[in-house]
């Protein structure tokens, strides 16, 4: 409201026109009142207003209703409004009552009627449009070019029956007018006839006043009813278009509505899809995980069965030196049998010089022989230790074999298995829910739990058997270092012998040419034998203690051995356990999945119920319109008849009435009128 104020006062001032008060003031009432309606009527508008009002209906957006009645309205004050309303897009309602248009304004009408596109009403009331039949036939043709009037007010416009041919003309062609008051006009006779005719063949108009304009009843009753025939059909027009646009919202729900469910039911196909699809990968992942974890237990396996030989590459080393020793004690053996025939021979030569020096020498060489018997049995003793450790160290040998074979077997197995089971796994992951996801991961960090076990544990068990080797080398170079000092000290007795028996020899030679000295050297000679022979002795228990020791740490590395074998089978019974709940897992699994295809199974079905439901629905829907449109056709055709039948009926009496006439006075009087 304060933009049209404030535009009429800007265009007034433009224009040099003095703003009339009574339009100011009415501008300010309508904006206090907030309404959509500017009520001018009553004020006498001069021509300078009215051209500034018209310029302010171009740019109006407010006004839906104008009302200029009573205005006293010069031609060219009218002339000027209505241009300004031709390109309006606001004003539905205009008022234009008795304000005496003409032909000028009949024309702009006429205009306006034309070009404008949102008037739907227009009162006309009390002015004197029907005078100049030129005039008026240009408003006739607006009219019939109109297409959103619905409402005109034509009552006390002089309008004779040559405008309401007119008229009639422009109500043949117009299909959107649905009321006119005609009233208190002089129409005629002829005039309600056009008007009949017209009505004949319009079916928008459904109210028309006809009062005080001298028509006769019986065509006044024509008019009636053919208004009433409008309105019927209007009447059932509108509720078959009701009905019909009920019926398609219905149907246009039904559909939505069936478009959602089954949007819905791809949409939740479409997650299950692309959660099994998840599911799949992070699977085959994971298999591809285990895959690599079993590659690697098979590389871990291999380098153990390469250590393993390795051990028997540096067992059957021992083997040949414990071979290369046992030669080295027959060389011995051979060399000490020799000693004693040289000792023998000494002996049959010293009898014949002394028998004390032989028997002493005699007694000499059986301590050395007892002592050389308990050195052979200790080296039997540990020739048979040593064939027990290499007894044992076979047997270990072939349990591990065994035991590497049947892990391989296992492993072979449990291979087969997996590839079975992945197959199987492709075939049902495509059905799989969100379920599968955390009980893949959790056997996934249960397996990764137990991978990282097992590394350790083979961590661990490495380095004790690196431990056990390194003990195994220590033992063995102490056991050659023995051996070689033994060896040693076998060859410092050798050469002490031999020394003995040099001097032994010189003593003798010595001893032919003085007994006496001879025996004390003798006595001297036997007292550092018996010095020699006590020192072997202490030598020889020493080293029996130091074998026993050596074989208690045998025995020990032996248990440590075996209980290293016992972990070995109860880690690979635990693994053979989870396998075996892992397995039990998958089968549960498929079990799922089975359970998971048996549910979209039934969905599916669910869902072709529903959509034969929805067809069935349908298709009585549209048995029900079809229905409906031949009921309408059959009302249209009814409605026509009736039509057909009140036309034969208004001809009928119009050719009584014509006829009447011409046999009366009337028909007499008005002949010569024409």
């Amino acid at each position: 409201m304060e933009d049209f104020r404030w535009t009429y006062l800007q265009l007034c001032k433009e224009g040099g026109v003095e703003p009339q008060e009574s339009v100011v003031a009415q501008l300010q009432e309508s904006r206090a009142a907030h309404s959509s309606r500017l009520d001018l009527s009553g004020h006498s508008l001069s021509t300078d207003t009215c051209s500034v009002l018209a310029r302010a209906f171009q740019k109006d957006a407010v006004f839906t209703e104008v009302s200029l009645s009573d205005c006293m309205l010069t031609e060219e004050g009218t002339k000027m409004i209505l241009a300004g309303l031709f390109h309006n897009t606001s004003v539905k309602c205009l008022d234009l009552k008795g304000n005496n248009l003409r032909s000028t304004g009949a024309e702009v009408l006429g205009k306006l009627l034309g070009c404008n596109k949102t008037l739907h009403r227009l009162v006309l009331e009390w002015n004197a449009l029907g005078v100049w039949e030129e005039s008026f036939s240009l408003f006739c043709d607006g009219l019939a070019s109109n297409i959103t009037l619905t409402h005109l007010d034509l009552r006390n416009n002089q309008i004779n029956h040559h405008g309401a041919s007119e008229l009639a003309l422009a109500l043949r062609r117009n299909s959107t007018l649905q009321e006119l008051d005609l009233r208190w006009n002089n129409i005629g006779l002829l005039g309600g006839r056009s008007l009949l005719e017209a009505l004949q063949k319009n079916k928008s108009v459904v109210q028309l006043e006809m009062a005080g304009n001298n028509i006769p009843s019986d065509i006044l009753k024509a008019l009636e009813q053919s208004t009433g025939h409008n309105s019927e059909r209007e009447f059932t027009l509108r509720e078959s278009r009701n009905k019909t646009h009920v019926l398609s919202r219905e149907i246009q729900s039904l559909k939505e509505e069936k478009g959602r469910q089954f949007l819905s039911l791809m949409e939740t196909i479409d997650r299950q899809r692309e959660e099994m699809g998840r599911s799949t990968k992070s699977t085959s992942a994971q298999i591809g995980q285990l895959q690599q974890a079993l590659n690697e237990r098979k590389s871990a396996i291999n380098s153990l069965t390469a250590k393993l030989q390795m051990t028997e590459a540096a067992l059957a080393l021992s083997e040949q030196k414990g071979q290369s020793m046992g030669e080295v004690l027959s060389r011995m053996k051979a060399e000490k049998e020799e000693q004693k025939e040289q000792q023998s021979r000494l002996r049959k030569k010293q009898e014949e010089e002394s028998s004390l020096r032989e028997g002493k020498l005699h007694r000499e060489i059986q301590n050395l022989m007892e002592t050389n018997g308990q050195l052979r049995n200790k080296v039997e003793e540990l020739e048979c230790r040593c064939k027990s450790q290499q007894q044992q160290i076979f047997e270990l040998k072939q349990e591990l074999t065994n035991s590497t074979a049947e892990l391989k077997m296992r492993l072979t197995k449990a291979e087969d298995r997996l590839e079975s089971e992945k197959r199987r796994s492709k075939q049902t992951l495509e059905d799989m829910e969100s379920l599968r996801h955390k009980e893949v991961e959790n056997v996934s960090r249960h397996l990764e739990e137990s991978e990282r076990a097992l590394q350790e544990r083979i961590f661990k068990l490495e380095a004790q058997r690196i431990q056990l080797e390194e003990e195994l080398g220590k033992t063995k170079a102490a056991v050659v270092t023995e051996r070689a000092q033994a060896e040693e000290e076998l060859g410092k007795v050798r050469t002490q012998m031999r020394l003995e028996e040099q001097e032994h020899v010189s003593s003798l030679e010595e001893k032919l040419r003085s007994l006496r000295a001879s025996m004390q050297q003798l006595q001297l000679h036997c007292s550092q034998q018996k010095q020699s022979i006590s020192e072997l002795q202490a030598k020889s228990s020493h080293q029996s203690v130091e074998m026993d020791g050596l074989r208690r740490r045998i025995e020990e590395l032996q248990q440590d051995l075996s209980g290293k074998e016992q972990e070995k089978v109860a880690e690979v019974s635990r693994v053979r356990v989870e396998l075996l709940e892992q397995i039990g897992q998958l089968e549960a699994d498929r079990a799922a999945q089975e359970g998971l295809k048996v549910k979209i199974g039934a969905l599916e079905r669910e869902m072709k119920v529903l959509t034969n439901n929805h067809r069935e629905v349908l298709l009585d829907k549209e048995s029900e319109k079809s229905s409906l449109l031949e009921k309408l056709r059959l009302k249209e055709v009814e409605i026509q008849r009736m039509k057909e039948d009140e036309a034969q009926r208004a001809s009928y009496l119009q050719s009584a009435i014509l006829s009447y006439v011409q046999g009366s006075p009337l028909g007499h009087y008005s002949s010569p009128n024409k």
